[in-house]
This record gives structure tokens, C-alpha cells and sequence, in this order.
């Protein structure tokens, strides 16, 4: 049985709050950048930037980056996983990137993630924005800022929806059914 974490309005504060943790980490709007992890992490750095664009100084350059050739279980995906387009047009040199993604596991993702963005340029750091963290980490990797904090047993998962991925915002707490390898 799965139980609801946050509702649509919830949802909505938590991503403010996310927005709110992104100025304090970037310090200034200046040679500061979001870069959302596809999908989930994707949409939330796409919706952030929305709500920090309100104010003009804060117009972040946004970046959504693919680490599918980055994972460490990439044979144990699929014969052959689809591969989307990183779209990072701005040169990630010297500047704090705010990598932005909804749950944050073993922090296996984390880890493609720092890769790939390595492969793109040197930044002066990587500071993690996520929405959900939800322990059970199997790397040193930890957030900078998480929003919910959730105690979560290994038969369970976070789902993430969000309107433009699953039609509807929340978040829930449901059994793990077997799916394949994947989360961080």
C-alpha cells in the first residue's frame, strides 16, 4: 500500500524551498548554473528556474544533462538503453553548479552525474540540490540541501510525479515491485 508524502500544494512549497536553498548555496546569481539530472531531477531544475527567474538578477543558465553512458549498471539496464541529449550550451568552467534531482539513494547517480559534468568543463563546485533524501547511501555522496528528509525501508520506494512527466504533482511512499536497476 503506498502512502502519499506530499500533496500537489506540498509539492509546490518544496519546490520553493528548493529555490530558496539554490540562492543560498550559489551566494550570487553571478557564475552560478542549474543542471538537472533527466528525467525527474530535469523538470525540477526546469520549474526552479522559473522561480528564480522572477527575480531578473537570478536568470541562472539552465542545463539538463543525461548520465545513461555514465552509470556503473549500465549492462544491467537493458540491451539497449535509450540514450537522451545532455543540453548544456554554456561553459561550466569556474562556475557553482547547482546540480538539481528528486530523490537522492545510494548516490550512485550523484556520482554519473559529477562525471559527465567533469566531461564538460571544470566548475568551481557542484553543490546538490535535491528533493527527497532518502538514506540507504552506498557512496560517500550527500545532499547540500534536501528539502525531505524520509526513513525508507528496502522494500520500499519514493515515486516522484510530476505533471509533466506523470500528469499529476506529488509524492509517494509505495512497495518496491520489481523493476530494474536504477535510482541514486
Amino acid at each position: 500500500m503506498s502512502r502519499q508524502l506530499l500533496d500537489a500544494d506540498q509539492l509546490q512549497a518544496a519546490i520553493v524551498k528548493l529555490a530558496d536553498g539554490a540562492r543560498r548555496l550559489a551566494g550570487s546569481p553571478h557564475g552560478a548554473a542549474l543542471v538537472g539530472i533527466r528525467t525527474r531531477g530535469a523538470v525540477l531544475a526546469q520549474r526552479l528556474h522559473g522561480l528564480l527567474a522572477a527575480d531578473p538578477a537570478w536568470k541562472l543558465p539552465l542545463g539538463i544533462l543525461d548520465i545513461t553512458l555514465y552509470r556503473d549498471d549500465l549492462s544491467m539496464l537493458a540491451p539497449n538503453p535509450i540514450v537522451r541529449k545532455t543540453e548544456i550550451d554554456f561553459d561550466l568552467t569556474d562556475k557553482t553548479i547547482l546540480l538539481i534531482d528528486d530523490v537522492l539513494y545510494t548516490g550512485r547517480t550523484i556520482r554519473s552525474a559529477i562525471d559527465a559534468i567533469m566531461d564538460y568543463g571544470r566548475p568551481r563546485a557542484i553543490k546538490l540540490l535535491v528533493l527527497v533524501d532518502r538514506g540507504g547511501r552506498e557512496l560517500p555522496i550527500q545532499a547540500d540541501h534536501a528539502v525531505l528528509q524520509v526513513a525508507v525501508a528496502e522494500h520500499e520506494v519514493v515515486k516522484v510525479c510530476l505533471a509533466e512527466t506523470d500528469a499529476r504533482d506529488e509524492v509517494r511512499l509505495a512497495p518496491r515491485q520489481a523493476q530494474a536497476v536504477g535510482g541514486g
